[in-house]
């Protein structure tokens, strides 16, 4: 199986962070396998494993276990990848939640349990939380408490004077930090609780949110890229990404060979049966949890109707996409758009 990549800006940047805080930029290179050439263009792919190992050689070099998490309360995602222009651009942040689960792969290759987005959007007793679905071993703590981090340092940076996160709950124990949290999330966390999640205050799904609308140019700029950034991507990665990438322009055909995909991917149909069966996988999954996916994505970007986003998916009826996506999310689509409007 190919290793897990994620984009070189990140690396990059904290990079930058340790050398400016007394870390050796030539040790730290040397302890990851990377070099300067390999971190100059920010959406080029280092392996996850070599950013690890800068993140902890970082750590280890000044001696503050809390580095990374200082580092993303400083930096600004916009400045690292493209998917924080897409995120800055968005018209909601339903909006913005859906184009980062689309484009997190951009970022880093993180493994989710099932067919489910990493972040969801999630409405309890009146209570709104942002949950983070990965799984949480060991130092990997540092990454799901890096990614709260870049929640409230991007709505702490661009809406200084609202209230944005309210308490957090995450798996993982306390950290060797976490008498620093309260100065740096500045809200309640509960530690070894069941989920990750962050509540957030109600008053970002409603209409009076601080979103503004107008950015569909610089939107489609940034998403065409992302695109593009995708699509090379899915040529060399593993087979769900692969299948998901041929058959996405093909989609809105409805019914889709399996024989034809094979052949598009230059192996037999019992080859490809046998790989997707090794991964835990079926055509039938891959293709339903797709739709499902671009369903949201067309629906909460607002950039369609109901009925062409059934064309879009395939559905030869109308009907058939309500149903369908009356079973991926409990409500319907119109349901769904009154919710988010």
């Amino acid at each position: 199986m190919p290793q897990p990549t994620m984009a070189a800006g990140f690396a990059a940047a904290f990079l930058d962070y340790a050398a400016q805080r007394g870390a050796s930029r030539q040790t730290l290179l040397a302890s990851a396998g990377l070099t300067e050439a390999e971190l100059e263009d920010q959406d080029a792919r280092v392996p996850v494993a070599a950013y690890q190992a800068l993140v902890m050689a970082g750590i280890s070099a000044t001696g503050d276990t809390a580095l990374l998490l200082r580092h993303t309360f400083e930096t600004k995602l916009e400045a690292i990848s493209v998917v924080g222009q897409i995120v800055h651009s968005s018209q909601s942040l339903a909006h913005s939640i859906a184009q980062l689960n689309r484009y997190l792969r951009l970022m880093a290759e993180v493994e989710i349990a099932g067919t489910r987005d990493r972040f969801e959007l999630l409405e309890e007793s009146g209570a709104v939380w942002i949950v983070d679905h990965i799984a949480v071993v060991g130092p990997d703590y540092l990454g799901l408490e890096a990614s709260f981090a870049r929640f409230i340092s991007e709505f702490r940076r661009s809406f200084p004077d609202l209230p944005f996160a309210l308490e957090m709950e995450v798996t993982y124990p306390p950290p060797p930090h976490a008498a620093e949290y309260p100065d740096l999330f500045r809200i309640p966390v509960r530690f070894d609780a069941p989920r990750n999640a962050l509540r957030i205050d109600p008053v970002w799904l409603s209409e009076d949110s601080a979103f503004e609308p107008g950015h569909a140019y610089s939107f489609g700029i940034f998403t065409r890229h992302a695109d593009a950034l995708l699509e090379a991507l899915g040529r060399s990665e593993r087979l769900r990404d692969r299948i998901e990438a041929t058959i996405l322009p093909d989609l809105h055909k409805g019914s889709l060979s399996m024989d034809q995909l094979a052949r598009d991917l230059g192996m037999s149909r019992q080859t490809l049966y046998r790989r997707l069966k090794a991964e835990g996988e079926t055509f039938a999954d891959i293709h339903d949890d797709l739709r499902r996916r671009m369903a949201l994505d067309y629906l909460t970007a607002r950039k369609v109707s109901v009925s062409e986003t059934a064309y879009l998916l395939g559905f030869s009826e109308a009907s058939s996409f309500v149903r369908a996506f009356k079973r991926w999310t409990g409500q319907s689509p119109t349901a769904y758009l009154d919710r988010i409007a």
